[in-house]
């Protein structure tokens, strides 16, 4: 899937493939058509203190560096292939713009609601979502598995979903990782008790993505990998990964949770959750029978 595999800037463990590397020429050097499934989170341009990478650029250069690497994502996408572009709320135009522009074919605005936090505002409304645009290469994805979850029962609801429900375009059920008391074990912490990432995604924002929109033996992508939560998640459920991240402390972090498996890593636990859903043995491969998995209705993903 990978040119050279021999260089010193790429690694393979079993079926992961990280990248430490620039993510357009880490993406120059992938065969043609080998990506199913993408899964892009971008700096935001914030001004955030990334290595080797401006985030505080004029507007046009980082939504055309936005543009094109969409653009390589679709030429090394299979027919079909999905992506999930995940951003702020505010730059949702931009987003349908490049996406558009660059060859894919919108198919969703998701609205992922944070749970611990808002950000407050003294003339418009607090803001308190962001947005992940699920868009195909092609009218139609190739893959699509619909998934019924253990949503937890609204309040004004009375009875109980014997068989759960459809997940919808809202996400409101997957609680973010926030700075504070609410980050829990999962996030990644050095010695000092400070997260390594402040933009670490939840590994069950990608089980979600992953579940829908892919099979066992697909390629998952993930340009700007940060922490490695994509292909922790992809690695799990059976399929294979491509991981592209510029700073090699992050690399390093990516290596080592894979090479072996935190307990906060596990999502084994979250399999419950999505017991309703026919064909989650085959979506999610797994030895242990799906009747041995527990869930509390009470509970949330965390």
């Amino acid at each position: 899937m990978v040119r050279k595999m021999e260089e010193k800037n790429i690694t393979k463990i079993d079926g992961s493939v990280i990248i430490n590397d620039d993510c357009v020429e880490a993406l120059r050097g992938i065969e043609n058509e080998t990506v199913h499934l993408t899964f892009f989170d971008p700096p935001f341009n914030q001004g955030k203190d990334y290595l080797n990478f401006d985030d505080e650029q004029p507007t046009g250069e980082y939504w055309k560096w936005i543009e094109d690497v969409l653009g390589l994502i679709n030429k090394k996408s299979t027919e079909g292939a999905s992506i999930y572009f995940m951003q702020r709320e505010k730059n949702t135009e931009e987003v349908l713009r490049s996406l558009r522009k660059s060859g894919w074919t919108f198919q969703n605005l998701i609205i992922w609601k944070k749970m611990t936090s808002a950000v407050p505002s003294e003339f418009r409304y607090g803001k308190q979502f962001q947005i992940i645009v699920y868009a195909t290469k092609g009218d139609r994805p190739r893959i699509f598995n619909r998934l019924r979850a253990n949503v937890p029962l609204p309040k004004n609801y009375k009875n109980e979903r014997r068989n759960g429900v459809i997940l919808t375009d809202v996400w409101d059920d997957i609680r973010e990782l926030t700075s504070g008391y609410f980050a829990g074990d999962e996030a990644i912490r050095d010695k000092s008790g400070k997260r390594m990432h402040k933009q670490q995604a939840p590994l069950s924002l990608l089980l979600r993505i992953v579940l829908s929109s892919s099979l066992p033996g697909d390629t998952v992508l993930d340009p700007t990998a940060g922490t490695g939560v994509t292909a922790v998640v992809a690695s799990q459920l059976k399929r294979n990964s491509l991981a592209i991240e510029i700073d090699p402390k992050y690399v390093e972090l990516v290596k080592t949770r894979l090479y072996s498996l935190r307990k906060e890593d596990d999502i084994a636990k979250l399999r419950g959750y999505y017991s309703p859903t026919e064909t989650l043995d085959k979506i999610w491969p797994f030895k242990k029978p799906l009747e041995n998995f527990l869930f509390d209705k009470q509970q949330v993903i965390t």
